[in-house]
């Protein structure tokens, strides 16, 4: 029986939740025959009969990734993949577990402008746009930049230690939040302990996933992520009523609570198909060196494809959350009361429920995931410009708007990392997942001031302005997303 050092990874040892089937790389015909028929179980692809049958592990994982189903990208899969189990109980009670934490991690993403509308009315009365949205505009950044040094560690050691540390962190976050009354502070509580605690916990909730499905990951990562369309539908409702009922300072502490049982159930059920075995490191200068390395991988960005798609993810969710941070602000700016605003933006979320289900099965089942989101990303644009723009004034076309708009982005949170997914092997996944949100930070750091710059004091003609800016990032995601599907597949008018 010959070894592959090819697949071998020396730094980690890894015990198998499922045993995989033995598999002789060289043993012929038998060896074959069981890749062969591990293939067609998981992924439902017939190998050719007539196909040398002497293969090497390597030459028929690469050989799956070009013949099996266009939606996964030459060379992005490796042997261990054609394994993955694609379903049962345990599998979906990961995607449980990652429903239940995404809940608060994207939910209270999805509910900044509820947050938003209320502390620049009262604690930061005084406090320009401009510069209360640094609070949201670094919650996130350091939210997708403290993302880099979980990567690493996810895929060498699990995700279990830093759930439990994001836990603590993210509830005492917001338990600090609930006592802010200054600028810097909401800084310091929410945005760097808040945010630092969200990085932590978004990259094993969301890669977990990733290591139990590869053919329906699109439809495992879709139900997830309507996690946080849900929190985003239960935190604005929950805090217009609370803060007229026990006030902002315990409205948050409630939260935070809710918050605390939900991160435990992830806890305990969003776990990897595989337990880590780590081999110890001889050092503490090799470990740092380790991490260090496996988070800034640089060889990344000379990637083309995969550095079009994560400025695709970046320059989407840039549009998405400036839209979601001002969105309430913009429906009280045109004359309608608070309890309006704060439901417009609750059934944003709410119909983004179905429009991630529907996507990632559309995704998976027809076109494919980056097809998917392209189409999704300019119709959205389309949206934008013919409805918000023209007819926000009137109560019932925005109405009209919300419904549309928060099925069609429904998809961009839960299909961005899929995408990435597919042009990534699942052994490097958390780190390229890391990445792509270290560099979407850094994007994403400016947009919501630029945004806060561009409304103002608040008159309609400067939230029309905003409307074209978020409108322009929106197509501009479309057209990197399209440059990356170029790199993949050239012209073809395929399912990828």
């Amino acid at each position: 029986m010959f070894e592959l050092h090819v697949l071998k990874r020396p730094e980690r040892s890894w015990t198998s939740r499922s045993k995989p089937d033995s598999i002789d790389p060289l043993g012929g015909n038998a060896a074959s025959s069981s890749v062969q028929d591990q293939i067609q179980r998981n992924t439902g692809f017939e190998l050719n009969d007539k196909r040398n049958h002497n293969l090497s592990t390597i030459q028929t994982a690469h050989e799956v990734s070009r013949e099996m189903d266009p939606v996964l990208s030459p060379g992005s899969i490796e042997l261990e993949d054609l394994e993955l189990p694609e379903g049962g109980l345990k599998a979906w009670l990961v995607v449980f577990g990652s429903f239940m934490g995404l809940i608060p991690l994207f939910g209270m993403i999805n509910s900044l402008g509820a947050i938003q509308s209320y502390i620049s009315k009262h604690q930061l009365a005084t406090v320009s746009s401009s510069s209360t949205s640094w609070i949201f505009s670094l919650y996130l950044s350091i939210t997708f930049l403290s993302c880099i040094f979980t990567g690493g560690y996810f895929d060498r050691n699990g995700g279990r230690r830093p759930l439990i540390v994001g836990t603590v962190m993210y509830t005492g976050g917001v338990f600090a939040t609930g006592n802010c009354t200054t600028l810097w502070q909401f800084i310091l509580a929410f945005s760097v302990l808040g945010g630092l605690a969200s990085g932590i916990l978004m990259t094993p909730l969301v890669s977990c996933i990733a290591t139990w499905f590869i053919r329906k990951r699109g439809t495992a990562t879709s139900i997830a992520t309507i996690g946080g369309s849900l929190g985003g539908v239960i935190f604005p409702v929950m805090l217009r009523k609370l803060y007229s009922e026990v006030g902002f300072q315990w409205a948050l502490r409630i939260v935070a609570l809710l918050c605390l049982f939900m991160l435990v159930c992830s806890i305990v059920f969003a776990v990897e198909r595989e337990t880590a075995s780590a081999v110890p490191f001889e050092s503490k200068r090799e470990g740092l060196k380790f991490y260090m390395t496996s988070a800034f991988n640089w060889s990344y960005f000379s990637d083309a494809k995969y550095m079009f798609a994560v400025m695709g993810m970046a320059l989407a969710e840039s549009s998405l959350t400036a839209s979601a941070t001002f969105f309430a602000s913009y429906a009280m700016a045109q004359k309608n009361s608070e309890s309006i605003s704060y439901a417009l933006l609750a059934a944003t979320n709410a119909i983004g429920v179905p429009g991630r289900f529907v996507s990632g099965y559309v995704a998976d089942k027809w076109i494919g995931r980056f097809n998917t989101i392209i189409i999704t990303l300019t119709i959205t644009t389309i949206f934008n410009l013919v409805l918000w723009l023209p007819f926000g004034s009137n109560i019932n076309v925005l109405w009209a708007y919300t419904i549309l708009y928060g099925f069609s982005t429904g998809s961009i949170l839960s299909l961005s990392p899929v995408c990435l997914g597919q042009i990534s092997k699942t052994s490097d996944f958390g780190k390229r997942y890391a990445t792509g949100y270290m560099i979407e930070a850094l994007v994403i750091l400016p947009m919501i001031p630029i945004g806060g710059a561009i409304i103002g004091q608040g008159s309609i003609k400067s939230y029309n302005n905003f409307i074209i800016f978020t409108s322009i990032l929106m197509i501009a995601s479309a057209g990197c997303y399209v440059i990356s599907r170029f790199f993949c597949v050239g012209n073809s008018f395929c399912k990828f």
